[in-house]
């Protein structure tokens, strides 16, 4: 189960819709098939605060994700798979989302899957910022293929 917590209160939003669509998108993502990850609803100005904390930056940003490492309690030395395998945790910020999606002309919920679809990729081992363009090119194909796109 994919747990969606909210912790701000300055924009209202629904988690049940994310719930469903989560499902939908593990599905499209092979690399977060039967795999599970958590994702929190923050205000800006905690995400501030973790992006200053994590990447060193002062500023807000709209989605982080922070990839699960496993500990040593998790490695089985008899070479069992995990039941779970649990991904990591993506922290959005609901008001860049509700401003982005003005800027985007995006309907508030679509910007918020979009942000949940680049954290899980970031989740997944992609890096925009490395990777020649192999990321924003398979969210683009995703974006399509679950409807998202603008």
């Amino acid at each position: 189960m994919i747990d969606v917590v909210n912790i701000q209160r300055k924009v209202k939003l629904d988690t049940d819709i994310f719930r469903k669509f989560i499902v939908e998108l593990t599905s499209a993502v092979s690399e977060a098939e039967n795999k599970t990850f958590a994702i929190a609803f923050v205000s800006d100005n905690r995400m501030k605060q973790l992006n200053e904390m994590f990447r060193g930056k002062n500023t807000t940003t709209d989605v982080l994700s922070f990839p699960h490492e496993p500990d040593e309690f998790e490695l089985t030395t008899d070479h069992r798979q995990p039941t779970t395998i649990f991904l990591g945790d993506i922290v959005i910020s609901a008001e860049q989302a509700q401003k982005q999606s003005v800027e985007n002309d995006l309907m508030f919920d679509a910007e918020i899957k979009q942000l949940i679809l680049h954290g899980l990729l970031h989740l997944c081992g992609y890096d925009h910022e490395t990777d020649n363009g192999e990321m924003n090119k398979r969210e683009l194909e995703l974006r399509e293929k679950l409807k998202i796109s603008h």
